[in-house]
């Protein structure tokens, strides 16, 4: 299983192939998941290339249909009850992926690159409902966020075929680093707090543009040779995986392929904080700031949330304190201040990450930066050994971001059953203790 077989040593991810137990609460995890390899020879199948229109891409996908950044899926409609996926040679041999039926629980698989895996068949769980109710809704998602898929064919059964499912009106884009990947919860990406807040809301498209150990400042930080304030403008992120497909050459993100998010969070300067990176507040003030600018250009209607930094606790005497964040949580107050200011209202500016370009827009436009504060959301036990959040700790962040935007700017909660969150069923069946 290679759910998390990348070592990270002082923040710095070095790739392995190399099996690992995996420890949940000092529990071994399970990770003995079904083995849903077949021969494609040996089976009848109707096939859809990668490019089929029925074919919903979430997250950021390359022109070769090799996914990236955290949580990267798929979703389409079918009927029948047979669906099966051939995966290519850029595939991650060997990566966890989630994948469900509707809004049944997520199951997973391992695949394998050049591999066809048989996802659902007749006796799959649920499978059997989508007799009368055709079409059904199959999702799937890259669990890791070091890792991809390629997508090279979707295929159904012999005279079923795949249906576009409509996407849905709202979106929500969120930009950040390990905290948003995922790192350290127990399905990294399907666990991360940025998952679990937009498939939280319920009826909601998102993207997840997110790397362990990157700045906002564009430098090398922890091995990632940029910053988000280039890398959200490209396709692919910074991973060492990405450097060998990509080369010299990477593929710029092109933001007419989806409608422009309506929401951007944003939640990234944990490791710019970290004096190994040695970045200074100006630099990582103008940095944020430019990652602003760029969303407003390419979405000029989207609203921005900003959210301050934790750094986990300390223990003093007999109770914890949380870690001083030595100054960002006043810059990116007064930053946010800024963007809604009626000086900068009345003229504001855009970034081009690729370009490296600022334009003056000469446009008045109305306050559209909103500062969340995560004070007080964790306490010393939501944050793991590792310096990032438990799943509680992920399922917190993520509660106290659906109010936020609920109260901020309506959205009500459209999940209404379907499972977010995998294992986090946690009861006590014993009434006599």
């Amino acid at each position: 299983m290679r759910s998390l077989s990348s070592l990270v040593i002082a923040g710095l991810t070095i790739l392995s192939r190399v099996t690992a137990t995996i420890l949940q609460n000092g529990q071994v995890k399970p990770t003995n998941y079904p083995d849903t390899r077949i021969n494609l020879s040996a089976q009848s199948f109707e096939t859809y290339p990668a490019n089929s229109i029925e074919i919903s891409y979430q997250g950021r996908w390359d022109s070769k249909y090799v996914s990236w950044w955290s949580a990267p899926g798929i979703r389409f409609g079918y009927t029948g009850q047979t669906v099966a996926i051939t995966f290519g040679n850029l595939t991650s041999d060997g990566v966890l992926v989630a994948y469900r039926i509707g809004g049944l629980d997520w199951m997973f698989t391992n695949v394998t690159a050049g591999g066809t895996h048989l996802l659902v068949s007749p006796t799959t769980p649920g499978s059997a409902l989508t007799a009368p109710i055709n079409p059904w809704t199959f999702e799937l998602r890259v669990t890791n966020w070091a890792y991809g898929v390629q997508i090279t064919a979707v295929h159904v059964g012999a005279g079923d075929k795949l249906i576009k499912v409509p996407e849905f009106d709202r979106r929500i884009e969120v930009i950040g680093d390990s905290l948003a990947a995922g790192m350290y919860t127990s399905y990294e990406g399907l666990s991360s707090w940025a998952y679990g807040l937009a498939a939280g809301l319920g009826n909601t498209e998102y993207s997840i543009t997110a790397y362990p150990g990157i700045c906002a400042a564009d430098q090398d930080c922890w091995g990632n040779p940029r910053g988000q304030v280039h890398q959200w403008f490209y396709t692919a992120d910074t991973s060492y995986r990405a450097s060998v497909l990509h080369g010299e050459k990477p593929e710029t993100w092109d933001f007419s392929k989806r409608p422009a998010a309506d929401i951007v969070v944003i939640n990234i300067g944990t490791n710019d904080q970290n004096s190994h990176n040695n970045v200074s507040t100006p630099i990582y003030i103008d940095s944020l700031t430019k990652i602003i600018q760029g969303v407003h250009g390419k979405w000029p209607n989207a609203q921005v949330i900003v959210m301050s930094l934790w750094l986990g606790f300390y223990q003093s005497g007999n109770s914890y304190f949380p870690n001083a964040p030595q100054g960002f949580v006043n810059d990116i107050y007064q930053m946010a201040q800024m963007f809604n200011s009626e000086s900068y209202l009345s003229n504001p500016t855009v970034y081009d990450g690729v370009e490296k370009k600022i334009w003056q827009t000469n446009k008045k436009t109305k306050p559209f930066v909103h500062y969340f504060n995560t004070t007080g959301i964790m306490q010393h036990n939501d944050i793991g050994p590792q310096w990032h959040p438990t799943d509680v700790g992920a399922i917190k962040v993520a509660s106290h971001l659906q109010q936020f935007i609920r109260m901020t700017f309506g959205w009500d909660f459209q999940a209404a059953g379907p499972e977010v969150l995998h294992d986090t069923l946690y009861w006590n069946d014993e009434p006599g203790y």
